[in-house]
């Protein structure tokens, strides 16, 4: 081996080391991302223990998301101030000591504040993680790197109600937060013993707050707008009508701000540098469909089919686990030289084939009948996520990966916001509009209706109730079934927006610029 490329070995971890920071590094993403929604199966019982109603304790989840989406474009400028060693440690350790008071609290002021304080710690891990792992690995081995960390975002919010549901189901609601504590210290501690600073960061010349105070005021608004329209009937409340204008506004000055300062805490001129801009596009229907899905498939089988949030959890592991599989294998097959356009379709084509074969649900449908649906989608998500990452940071060096990581990240982000907050709407909308249409034909004058209706009269009768009460029970019981009914269709009309809005990115991969590498050339990618 020649001395050149011994010093480029010599670049990067080797052995236990890289592990030690592939470990630190993928351990503080899945702290963030499963925080994300473990907290979702707790709320009731978060609610009836510190006194919250039902709209207020929404706060613990959007008082989190808030400040999560604002520190995550900025994680890129606050690793080179302060060091990506020093801040990725230091967010660790905030993220872990929130935990610990979000355990404690026991109001709902006192928990929505650290859940905030939680979120600023959260946002850096996200992104850092995503930088610090590619940057363990040399040029030529890019796609591995980002189909480890990919891992870790796919496999994260799936087992976030899982881990969840056990805890509140077999201990109590504290356990969701104060199970960090442990991992996060540990975390913490190989982060500050292996991980080390960029030797090309150059520490800002200034901060730019102009920028951070147009991103905090368009992104935050924006992010309670997508998480509380749905609960305040979205344009009809003129707090939303508000702020979604100023949402607007805040985003346009940030652009236009960032486009024209020559140090921007987000460099937005990334989006016009190779494969980023089709990337941005489809991260963002990768975070719609992966949170879409994880937010509407519980609702769908808890309120049509019964399922318990325990059952639920348990399910959603084999898909989590074809995911992590998938990973692995495009990671190894892109470092062969395979065409990642070529993945990425097959991962579309599968994500489609999942939509299409859940819109078949009926009211007779079994766990076993959504089992290969969602190993499906595991393989097609992470056959889509691999690619994705690697082109978004092909072709960048140095403090611009951070920065990229940060953006794509916060799209996927927002994407995720939009597509639970978009289906839930779809998911009313259509859920009325089939009721309306199933009520019409439970009439006296339908037979069929009739039909069931005397029969389970005649059932309550012979149970022992009363003339009075066997009727108003069949009532129930009718209702209950059209309830059941329309939800079903409406999850499936939901299902089927979901296969359409993959489908349509089938046509940008054609738009991907990808040379095949040649032998013994490595990849184009700088690396930090």
């Amino acid at each position: 081996m020649s001395a050149a490329a011994l010093e480029g070995k010599a670049d990067y971890p080797q052995g236990i080391e890289r592990t030690m920071v592939v470990v630190a590094a993928i351990t503080a993403a899945m702290l963030q991302l499963i925080d994300m929604s473990i907290v979702n199966v707790s709320l009731r019982e978060i609610s009836g223990s510190i006194g919250a109603t039902t709209t207020e304790i929404a706060w613990v989840v959007t008082s989190y998301a808030v400040s999560n989406v604002i520190m995550i474009p900025l994680a890129g400028m606050m690793s080179d101030l302060f060091g990506r060693k020093n801040y990725f440690t230091a967010s660790i350790l905030i993220f872990t000591i929130a935990s610990f008071f979000c355990g404690m609290a026991t109001s709902l002021p006192m928990l929505v504040i650290w859940r905030f304080i939680q979120g600023l710690g959260g946002g850096a891990l996200l992104t850092l993680a995503q930088t610090i792992i590619v940057g363990a690995y040399p040029p030529e081995k890019l796609s591995q790197a980002n189909a480890i960390f990919g891992m870790g975002v796919m496999i994260g919010p799936t087992l976030g109600p899982t881990l969840g549901g056990f805890l509140t189901d077999n201990f109590s609601w504290h356990w969701i937060f104060l199970v960090n504590i442990p991992v996060g210290l540990a975390a913490a501690y190989l982060s500050w013993t292996f991980i080390h600073d960029r030797k090309d960061a150059k520490r800002p010349e200034r901060i730019d707050w102009g920028g951070i105070a147009f991103l905090v005021l368009g992104v935050s608004t924006l992010q309670y707008v997508l998480e509380e329209g749905p609960a305040d009937d979205w344009f009809n409340s003129s707090l939303i009508t508000v702020l979604s204008i100023i949402s607007a506004l805040g985003l346009i000055a940030f652009v236009w701000w960032e486009l024209r300062t020559k140090h921007p805490a987000v460099d937005v001129r990334l989006l016009k540098h190779g494969n980023l801009p089709i990337g941005a596009v489809l991260n963002l229907v990768l975070g719609f469909v992966l949170m879409g899905t994880v937010f509407v498939f519980p609702l769908f089988v808890q309120v049509g089919l019964g399922w318990t949030p325990t059952m639920t959890g348990n399910f959603m592991i084999p898909g989590a686990l074809a995911t992590g599989v998938a990973m692995g294998f495009v990671g190894r097959q892109l470092s062969r030289g395979a065409d990642p356009r070529i993945i990425m379709g097959v991962g579309i084509l599968m994500t489609f084939g999942f939509s299409v074969m859940m819109t078949f649900s009926s009211p007779l449908s079994a766990e076993r009948d959504f089992f290969w649906p969602f190993i499906l989608r595991g393989f097609g998500m992470g056959l889509m996520m691999a690619p994705i990452l690697t082109l978004c940071l092909q072709g960048l060096g140095g403090s611009a990966v951070g920065q990229a990581a940060g953006l794509t990240s916060m799209i996927r982000q927002i994407g995720g916001a939009i597509g639970i907050a978009m289906l839930n709407v779809f998911l009313t909308n259509s859920g009325v509009q089939h009721n309306t249409d199933l009520l019409g034909n439970v009439t006296a004058y339908d037979a069929a209706a009739q039909e069931r209706f005397s029969g389970l009269v005649a059932n309550f009768l012979n149970a022992g109730y009363s003339a009075d009460q066997a009727e108003a029970m069949a009532y129930r019981m009718l209702d209950l079934t059209v309830m059941k009914q329309y939800s079903l269709v409406a999850y499936n009309n939901v299902f089927w927006l979901v296969g359409i809005c993959v489908i349509v990115c089938l046509p940008l991969i054609f738009f991907v610029k990808y040379a095949r590498p040649q032998p013994g050339a490595k990849v184009a990618m700088a690396h930090e």
